[in-house]
């Protein structure tokens, strides 16, 4: 099977609550295929197992949605933290998918035309949707991802670690549109 192609828009939303830490939503659209409904995706909390085990696993909830999405979020009291734009290449291997993919920041919040890339770097990710309790799935991604040594060292990387660096580039971002536009 041929890679697929792909170039979507995310917005991350949060919602604060009483909680330590916001409940976060993320949305995502596809900018090359017309036609195509939002997808909304809830990632939880990764399980607490296992140290040796070689994969995070985590609840997933992804669905595909009307074009109101983003309206109806903030209607319900979620605030867009950032958004990026990926655009990259899906690979599919049995049961794994392999997405790899370069992040750009939107330069004007809210308009896709404006884009530049975050790094010059490539973001490897390797995901595997199983029921509960098939622990054998993360021995094979450890074992793709020892074929794809030297080139790429996959890690297990937490994406509630992610919303912090692209709060980071959202806020940098807004700073420097706000000096573009006060000049």
């Amino acid at each position: 099977m041929e890679p697929e192609t792909f170039l979507d828009h995310e917005m991350v939303f949060l919602l604060k609550g009483q909680q330590a830490s916001p409940f976060v939503l993320r949305a995502r659209r596809s900018m090359d295929k017309s036609g195509m409904p939002w997808h909304l995706r809830y990632l939880g909390q990764p399980e607490i197992g296992d140290k040796n085990r070689h994969a995070l696993v985590r609840n997933c909830v992804d669905i595909a949605t009307s074009d109101n999405l983003t309206d109806f979020l903030v209607e319900m009291g979620f605030r867009m933290d950032h958004e990026f734009v990926a655009k990259g290449h899906v690979f599919r291997k049995g049961i794994m998918k392999i997405v790899v993919y370069k992040i750009f920041r939107i330069l004007m919040p809210g308009n896709t035309d404006s884009i530049e890339p975050l790094s010059l770097s490539y973001l490897v990710e390797l995901n595997v949707v199983a029921p509960a309790g098939q622990d054998i799935v993360s021995d094979d991604m450890r074992n793709f991802a020892e074929q794809l040594k030297p080139l790429v060292h996959l890690e297990k990387i937490d994406p509630k670690r992610r919303p912090n660096v692209f709060s980071n580039l959202a806020r940098k971002t807004f700073e420097k549109w706000k000096g573009q536009i006060l000049q």
